[in-house]
C-alpha cells in the first residue's frame, strides 16, 4: 500500500459554495485486510458530505480507496482514517461515512463516523 494514500486525493472548486447541498458517494467494493486473520474484509462504503469550498474528485477518491486493499486494519480504524483524511482535505460543512461490512462469523458490523453538525 502507498504509505500516504491521502496524497492521491484531488479536489475541484465547489461550483455552488453559497448553497448548502449534499453529495452522496457509494463504493460497493471497498476492501481491506483483517489484522487478526489476514483475510480480506469487504464493505459498502458510503460517503455523504455538504461541501464548503471544495469537492473531492471522484477518480482520485477511487484510487485512494483502492489503496486500502492490502492494509491490515480494523473496521473502526479505517472508517475513522478515511473521515479524517477527507475532512482535512475538503473542510466540508458536514460529512458522514458509513462502512457496512459483509457478515463474518455470523456478525454484521456497521461503523458510522461524523464530522460537523447534523
Amino acid at each position: 500500500m502507498n504509505p500516504a494514500p491521502e496524497k492521491l486525493l484531488k479536489t475541484f472548486p465547489n461550483p455552488e459554495p453559497k448553497r448548502a447541498y449534499e453529495i452522496a458517494i457509494e463504493s460497493p467494493e471497498f476492501t481491506c485486510v483483517c489484522p487478526m486473520t489476514g483475510n480480506p474484509d469487504f464493505a459498502i462504503l458510503r460517503i455523504t458530505y455538504s461541501p464548503a469550498k471544495l469537492c473531492v474528485e471522484l477518480k482520485s477518491l477511487k484510487l485512494y480507496l483502492f489503496g486500502f486493499r492490502n492494509l491490515g486494519t480494523f473496521h473502526e480504524a479505517v472508517t475513522n482514517r478515511i473521515l479524517d483524511n477527507l475532512v482535512a482535505l475538503l473542510h466540508p460543512r458536514t460529512m458522514t461515512i458509513v462502512s457496512d461490512w459483509n457478515i463474518r462469523g455470523g456478525l454484521h458490523t456497521v461503523v458510522t463516523v461524523r464530522h460537523g453538525a447534523r
